[in-house]
């Protein structure tokens, strides 16, 4: 009976989601709100008839939608687009999300809802629909124009600052207060997480990926793919952060693969059917009588999303340095909120700190905005016209003369080269670093696990330390070589620029020696810092560790030229990666 049920539910919201999703479409309205529509059609709180029997199902089902979609997402995002959009995209994604979290955050007060109902209204206000926007983009023709550009850009930063702003959210929710220095440090442990997975997921998951997209029938690949997906899930969950982080970050990992177009597209059914109910899930949580309740903050909600995103957007555009007309094009388009803000009420949900209401709310004020994003983008341009002729001369002129400025502002010829030599330096140093981190880490992880407690060691655990501390440090050999050495290049480097051969006489050569020692000497302890503070489950006793310490700098010393060559291998791997060449996959 419980089968036939599931069945029944199923069938029902697939068919209610179609029907209206082809109304949708003749209407050339996003089909989002279609599948919306439909779970309000087929909720509990709509119609006297019971169509859902068990909505548990349906909620499982759609938080494998999220995951999908994330996953989707994630196979979007690109790491060689994000070092291209560079600091602008950064400057202008901070403003949004910074100032929305201020204006949600108000407006929640203002109503008298709880803090936290209004920081996460402030947090669903600040990231914007990059599957809005871009379906909004492509049905214009408008994708390859300069402010869409800066708009994709935009969103690829709000990605990944959404991912952390889920953590923060998740800390405040479990304690009911965040400190800056406990802020501080759930950033700085998400970021070193992310950072390290990324590193270590980069020389093994595109590899592997590729291989089986050689080798294997879309299937199979269907089947890897999701089983990486889906294990990677839940070893996020079980480091203590959400699935949804764990999803987006193994989407952008797998899309650093060159089969990534092909997983798109087998993919890409599976993802819109469980993506179908995931929204057909967010509907059924909408109450039509709370929405007429809340009538009055949903019309102010959505014109603060409005005017707040299209103003704190194209300031931030502009601050960056693009032109007016450019940077209120982009504002106008990100105007809207979208899957991001469903995850993070959901998130809300899931926490039980966030109020009922607040859910349908976010829905209502995105379908308003998601219907308003084409004709803001189509508006666009004529007002920036309309700015531009009626604004007074004398602040046009300002606004122009400071773009101009800002565009001067570059690094050329031999100070363009100095300055990629120290960043090319720095960006090695911290690879490797986070590659030894990643060992320990995968260490003290299989400590935990039980992996190192043998019958023979039984009673021993000082032992069974040592040993999984002296296997990372063995392992993790040709990272802290590496790292040494890109830090003394650095370090020789920054000496020769920062110390003129006037200064010190005599002594300048012996003053730059002294400086190039010592940032070296200050990665090793900052390296050695990190790996006792995140690995402490493997530290053995100080004793004991002077031991290992003083055998591995041995065993450096004699396997030198080994351990460079075996580090070569690996920064070959990760750059062949990095800058792959995308190629047509062959049929299979």
């Amino acid at each position: 009976m419980h089968e036939l049920q599931f069945i029944q539910d199923l069938a029902t919201v697939m068919l209610v989601a179609g029907l209206t999703t082809v109304i949708f479409q003749r209407l050339r309205q996003p089909v989002v709100l279609g599948y919306i529509i439909a779970g309000v059609l087929v909720g509990p709180y709509t119609l006297p008839v019971v169509f859902i029997h068990n909505e548990l199902t349906i909620r499982t089902l759609s938080e494998l939608g999220m995951i999908l979609l994330l996953f989707a997402l994630g196979l979007e995002f690109s790491l060689k687009k994000l070092r291209e959009v560079g600091g602008a995209a950064l400057v202008a994604a901070v403003c949004e999300i910074v100032l929305m979290l201020w204006i949600g955050y108000e407006i929640g007060r203002f109503f008298g809802w709880s803090a936290m109902d209004a920081l996460f209204l402030g947090a669903m206000l600040s990231i914007s629909s990059t599957t809005i926007i871009l379906k909004a983009l492509s049905d214009l023709n408008l994708k390859r124009e300069r402010f869409a550009q800066v708009m994709f850009g935009i969103l690829i930063i709000e990605d990944v600052l959404a991912i952390v702003l889920m953590a923060l959210l998740t800390g405040i929710a479990s304690t009911g207060d965040l400190e800056a220095g406990e802020a501080m440090t759930v950033i700085g442990r998400l970021t070193l997480f992310m950072a390290v997975s990324m590193v270590v997921g980069l020389l093994l998951v595109p590899r592997v990926v590729d291989y089986i997209a050689r080798v294997s029938r879309d299937d199979v690949l269907l089947v890897a793919v999701l089983g990486l997906c889906f294990g990677f899930c839940l070893l996020v969950t079980d480091m203590g952060y959400s699935m949804a982080l764990g999803a987006f970050m193994i989407g952008a990992i797998v899309g650093e693969s060159a089969s990534v177009k092909r997983i798109e597209r087998i993919i890409g059914p599976l993802r819109d059917m469980f993506s179908a109910v995931f929204f057909v899930s967010i509907g059924m949580l909408i109450d039509p009588s709370v929405l007429i309740q809340y009538a009055w903050p949903i019309t102010v909600v959505t014109i603060a999303v409005v005017l707040g995103k299209v103003v704190t957007c194209s300031f931030g555009i502009f601050v960056a340095g693009n032109d007016g007309r450019t940077s209120l094009r982009a504002g106008m388009g990100l105007a809207q909120i979208g899957e991001f803000s469903f995850v993070i009420a959901s998130l809300g949900l899931s926490l039980k700190v966030t109020s009922s209401f607040l859910y349908p709310v976010a829905v209502a004020v995105s379908a308003i905005t998601t219907f308003l994003t084409p004709y803001l983008i189509r508006s666009a341009d004529p007002l920036a016209g309309v700015l531009a002729r009626r604004l007074p001369s004398g602040l046009t002129g300002t606004l122009t003369a400071y773009t101009e400025w800002m565009g001067s502002i570059s690094f050329k010829g031999q100070g363009a080269v100095i300055m990629k030599m120290i960043r090319r330096l720095v960006w090695h140093v911290i690879v490797n670093m986070m590659l030894v981190v990643a060992v320990f880490l995968i260490m003290a992880y299989v400590y935990r696990r039980g992996f190192f407690r043998w019958d023979v060691l039984d009673g021993h655990p000082l032992i069974s330390r040592s040993l999984a501390w002296s296997l990372a440090a063995l392992f993790s050999l040709p990272m802290i070589v590496a790292a040494y050495r890109k830090a003394a290049a650095l370090g020789m480097l920054l000496a020769e620029l920062s110390i003129p051969e006037r200064i010190g006489g005599s002594h300048n050569v012996r003053i730059r020696g002294v400086l190039a020692r010592i940032i070296p000497l200050a990665a090793m302890a900052v390296l050695g810092l990190l790996v006792a503070a995140l690995a402490s489950t493997i530290l053995p006793p100080r004793e004991v560790a002077v031991v290992l310490v003083l055998i591995g700098l041995v065993l450096t010393w004699l396997l030198w030229r080994v351990l460079v060559q075996v580090h070569a291998r690996l920064q070959a791997a990760l750059r062949d990666t990095l800058e792959k060449v995308e190629h047509p996959d062959s049929p299979h």
